[in-house]
């Protein structure tokens, strides 16, 4: 009789539970049992776990085999347990000794030939690893930067079983033959879902797509709306642009992500770990520093907006938009209820999803951004008379973004119709991204000085009730805003989204607290009422 164990990790969302693997060997008639709730994809594993160790050289046991995942009472999925299975399976039988495997964590997939195949969420599960108090984690060859991002863990990175073998026997490592050359790495392929790439618009490029050929500079015309962004970015604040097609609400959009700060390093890992587990972290980039960007149709479902589907619960877009831009473009064409399902992660900051499996949390911390249409037919205008639409049609359209939706929203902002004057003047030009993305980072560096010692980072996130005890604006600042209150123009949210927004104007233009000043051009933007103040932040510095 003989026994092994080792370790694995059942990912639950983006968050890990170490997951013993025992192997028994006892005498009887050969046989493969494989316990502790596994799902599909890993019952089959008993196959594709035989069929590597055989091709790899070692000798299968004939005899009863068990192998047991525990906890039991944790549901587990997908192939990541394979590489531990065989390594469990191999100590039971004395081909490794079962001592040196005790303390490994391994994760990956085997293919019948006994190569190792990445898996996605690679990097929760290392991160779930090493809060358990696990040194040596075991990944495929090509998921091992992704892996080492991980501080305190050594990580081994294998291209097959038969290295494997080889370093836990302390023999010789052989050399696995790459792939003829000009040819994919067939390897490569589990690291993606199909169906997820750039054209979706969920992916991971974030800022960087944008850098090439797209400037804030681009933008003829519209400082309200410029404005809008730069006080959005500087904040973390989200914005309604409304106006006619072809007046730059997407090239504004696009824009964005570029003049956000490069994330953190626990926000990279956060951003990472998410797009890892849903199988679009790009190969060749184990860590995303920039902030992603997510652009969904209109189409789209309310599983493909806040997560969940079929089988495994799988992030959504407000998760893959993570300390980053959602954009959603022609917002009144998506379902109603998709869009309000939108309103608890733009609250709570994270996505729960309920299931008769368990329950998943994926992280949502995200800038959202709406644009919209005037009307149907986009020609809607207080200055002329061009729209066809009927006023009926045009209030069923306006409506389809509820009023508890719109009240999250803390810029709202009419883009105009470009004039041809605007479009064929030559010379001065609007200020270009990285002339903003500096003054934003300004404004993060003062508002981070200013929120040390507290959970909060950016103005949009301080509880209103901690803006009116700890933070004051300057004496008679808000003056015009409790007005709107009382006449029913603001809600004592919107009053306290009016006193974010001012927050970060005075961040920007670089006062001490806001001021009358700053006060009215947050309430400008909120409401869409002139104010009789500068919209550039420029001409407030």
């Amino acid at each position: 009789m003989g026994f092994a164990r080792t370790c694995s990790v059942a990912l639950v969302g983006v968050e890990g539970v170490v997951v013993e693997v025992q192997a028994d060997l006892e005498p009887g008639v050969a046989a493969f049992t494989l316990v502790g709730l596994p799902d599909k994809s890993l019952t089959e594993s008993r196959d594709r776990v035989r069929a590597a160790v055989v091709n790899s050289g070692a000798a299968w046991p004939q005899k009863k085999l068990t192998v047991g995942l525990s906890p039991a009472s944790v549901p587990k999925s997908g192939s990541g347990f394979d590489l531990a299975v065989a390594a469990a399976v191999l100590g039971a039988a004395e081909r490794i000794d079962p001592r040196v495997l005790a303390d490994i964590v391994m994760i990956g997939e085997l293919g019948l030939d006994g190569r190792v195949r990445p898996v996605r969420g690679v990097l929760p599960a290392v991160l779930a690893a090493a809060d358990a108090g696990y040194e040596q984690v075991v990944v495929p060859e090509c998921a091992a930067a992704e892996a080492s991002l991980v501080p305190g863990v050594s990580v081994l990175g294998v291209r097959s079983l038969r290295q494997l073998i080889a370093v836990l026997a302390d023999e010789p490592v052989p050399d696995e033959e790459p792939d003829g050359p000009g040819r994919p790495d067939p390897l490569l392929a589990g690291l993606r879902v199909p169906g997820t790439g750039a054209a979706t618009g969920m992916h991971s490029g974030g800022a960087a797509q944008h850098d090439q050929g797209h400037d804030l500079e681009d933008v003829v015309g519209q400082i309200s709306a410029r404005t809008a962004v730069e006080v959005a970015a500087a904040g973390g604040h989200h914005l309604f642009l409304e106006g006619p097609p072809g007046a730059g609400k997407t090239m504004l959009a696009e824009r964005l992500p570029a003049i956000l700060p490069r994330l953190g390093r626990q926000e990279s890992l956060e951003v990472t770990a998410v797009h890892s587990v849903a199988g679009l972290l790009p190969p060749g980039k184990p860590l995303i520093d920039v902030a992603p960007y997510c652009a969904p149709h209109h189409s789209a479902t309310m599983q493909a907006l806040v997560g969940g589907g079929p089988g495994v619960a799988r992030p959504g877009a407000v998760s893959l938009s993570h300390r980053g831009v959602l954009f959603l473009d022609e917002t009144p064409e998506f379902s109603g209820r998709a869009l309000d399902a939108l309103r608890q992660p733009l609250e709570a900051g994270h996505v729960v999803i309920a299931r008769s499996a368990g329950v998943v949390r994926f992280p949502a911390k995200f800038l959202m951004v709406l644009a919209a249409n005037p009307c149907p037919c986009g020609r809607f205008s207080q200055r002329d008379d061009l729209c066809e639409c009927p006023p009926s049609a045009i209030r069923r359209y306006q409506a389809r973004l509820s009023g508890p939706l719109l009240d999250r929203v803390d810029l709202r902002v009419e883009v105009d119709r470009v004039t041809r004057t605007e479009l064929t003047t030559r010379g001065a030009r609007g200020e270009s991204t990285a002339t903003v993305a500096d003054r934003v980072r300004a404004a993060r560096e003062r508002a981070a000085e200013r929120l040390a010692g507290t959970p909060w980072h950016t103005n949009s996130e301080v509880p209103g009730r901690e803006l009116r005890s700890r933070w004051y604006a300057a004496p008679g600042a808000m003056d015009e805003a409790e007005r709107n209150l009382e006449r029913g123009v603001l809600t004592a949210r919107g009053l306290d989204r009016v006193l974010r927004v001012a927050w970060t104007v005075a961040d920007l233009v670089g006062h001490d607290r806001p001021d009358a000043t700053d006060v009215a051009l947050a309430l400008q933007l909120r409401t869409g009422v002139p104010r009789g103040v500068p919209m550039a932040i420029g001409a407030l510095t």
